[in-house]
């Protein structure tokens, strides 16, 4: 299969992925909102996300079972048929039913996660995984707008009911596209073997600094990110203003550093990225320091917010083709799964203190500190070298 027809189904599949996130992330809050709802009650979306964290405790059974085609299709049309009974519910008083069914939407969604992660990376051959990443952000990205943002503003001409009866039907539309996908042959082992095999992925030597530098990568990223918003509010950007940054400019320099990423990752290879985009990435986070310390204007708050987003999507794009790469076919659910969450551990105990750190030290401190944060992962790069094998570097 070539490389083009390789990336085409990875841009379908990464859709919908993104697609259903967006959807309780971006858009639930809002029609909860818009119906009366209180907060106490939309902050209880954050619960039923719990599904995205604990998706590594099931993945085994998507290594073990079925064929990823088919775990990818029939969570996508559980999906529908939830979104679909949305509406039919009382959402101006959201009871057991109404919150089952998103229930039911995380759960098959982060199934439908965990599946698609696997086929893409028995799909992709050693040298691909940068380039197809790239794809992948960008078509997540999108799906998040379209499942979000601009879902909502569709509410406002055809309303509620029949925007999630359309949110459904295109469920529907990828399930269908999703049964389309070229097979992919995985032979499975007796359950036994299986679990020897994965003991030996954790035994290998340098397997407690991969999982290290999984946690530590993002570090500095994932301190700085929730901080990043209230110090726009402090320092006088009006919320359209906000909007216009993360959802418009910032999204499109985190697409297209996404797709350079992962054309440079190619290029030079995933273990020369790591370090040379991560460090784009980490000092990113200074121009936030100096716009801060030097009390920088709106122009000078864009400029680094758009830097930040650009080179986060380089660093993004260089390190989701790491975790694809150290993931050994036949247990790439389980194995990645286990990967996804370490990283997202690190995000949620991130933002946990994030305001504490900004409060107690200043804005302009504490994103210097993010920089700090991020360097302790490149004292780890010597033991991650014989686990990639990268292909020479294309002249």
């Amino acid at each position: 299969m070539s490389t083009q027809r390789k990336l085409f189904w990875i841009a379908i599949l990464y859709f919908a992925e993104g697609f259903p996130f967006g959807l309780v992330v971006d858009n639930l809050p809002v029609y909860f909102r818009a119906h009366g709802v209180s907060l106490q009650a939309i902050g209880m979306l954050s619960v039923l996300g719990l599904p995205w964290s604990l998706k590594v405790f099931w993945a085994p059974l998507v290594d073990r079972f079925g064929e990823r085609r088919h775990w990818i299709t029939a969570a996508l049309v559980v999906m529908a048929f939830a979104t679909a009974a949305i509406p039919l519910t009382d959402a101006s008083a959201p009871g057991t039913v109404l919150f089952g069914l998103v229930l039911t939407l995380t759960i098959a969604s982060a199934t439908q996660d965990i599946a698609i992660d696997a086929y893409t990376i028995s799909l992709l051959a050693p040298g691909e995984e940068g380039v197809a990443n790239g794809v992948r952000v960008s078509a997540y990205r999108a799906a998040l707008i379209v499942g979000g943002g601009a879902l909502v503003i569709l509410a406002g001409w055809i309303g509620w009911s029949l925007l999630y009866w359309t949110a459904a039907a295109i469920l529907l539309t990828l399930a269908a596209a999703a049964r389309l996908a070229p097979p992919i042959v995985i032979v499975r082992t007796p359950a036994a073997d299986w679990w020897r095999a994965f003991v030996a992925w954790l035994a290998r030597p340098g397997a407690a600094a991969v999982l290290a530098f999984v946690l530590l990568y993002k570090l500095g990223d994932a301190s700085m990110g929730p901080m990043v918003k209230p110090f726009w509010i402090d320092r006088g950007l009006s919320v359209e203003e906000i909007g216009f940054v993360s959802t418009t400019l910032g999204v499109a320099a985190s697409v297209a550093s996404a797709l350079a990423g992962g054309v440079f990752t190619s290029r030079v290879g995933i273990f020369r990225a790591l370090w040379m985009l991560g460090l784009l990435q980490a000092v990113s986070n200074l121009g936030y320091a100096a716009v801060a310390a030097a009390h920088g204007g709106r122009i000078a708050i864009y400029a680094a917010s758009l830097l930040e987003s650009f080179a986060g999507g380089l660093g993004t794009a260089a390190f989701l083709a790491f975790l694809m790469h150290v993931c050994e076919r036949e247990q790439a659910a389980t194995q990645y799964a286990l990967l996804s969450a370490l990283f997202g551990f690190t995000r949620s105990l991130a933002g946990a203190v994030s305001g504490l750190g900004a409060s107690r030290l200043g804005y302009a401190p504490y994103f210097a500190v993010t920089f700090a944060l991020a360097l302790p992962a490149y004292a780890l790069l010597p033991w991650l070298r014989p686990w990639i094998h990268d292909r020479p570097p294309r002249a």
